[in-house]
């Protein structure tokens, strides 16, 4: 059962990137809002480690997450808006915000 898996909190603050990371089955996509989306900065061990995702994971952005924090998402990442969002929420099987 595929779950979407959403991240708010910067990845520099706790160690709920690494304990997600570990825990996403090959069908699930990650969503990345709020300061989560400072794991997308360039050369940081975050990115790195989002990169090394098998191809089956998908990633998502928020764009104005992005937008608000003078961002740009990789090529990996997919960026969604607020209707994407939802739209993601409804595809997949299950939903499960790391708070």
């Amino acid at each position: 059962m595929a779950t979407l898996h959403i991240l708010s909190h910067s990845p520099f603050a706790d160690s709920r990137l690494a304990s997600c990371l570990r825990l996403l089955g090959a069908a699930d996509g990650l969503l990345l809002s709020g300061d989560a989306v400072y794991a997308l900065q360039p050369g940081t061990a975050n990115l790195q480690a989002l990169q090394l995702m098998p191809a089956s994971v998908s990633l998502y952005a928020l764009g104005e997450d992005l937008t608000a924090r003078g961002l740009q998402a990789p090529e990996r990442a997919q960026v969604v808006d607020y209707p994407g969002f939802v739209e993601l929420c409804a595809r997949y099987a299950k939903v499960n915000s790391w708070l």
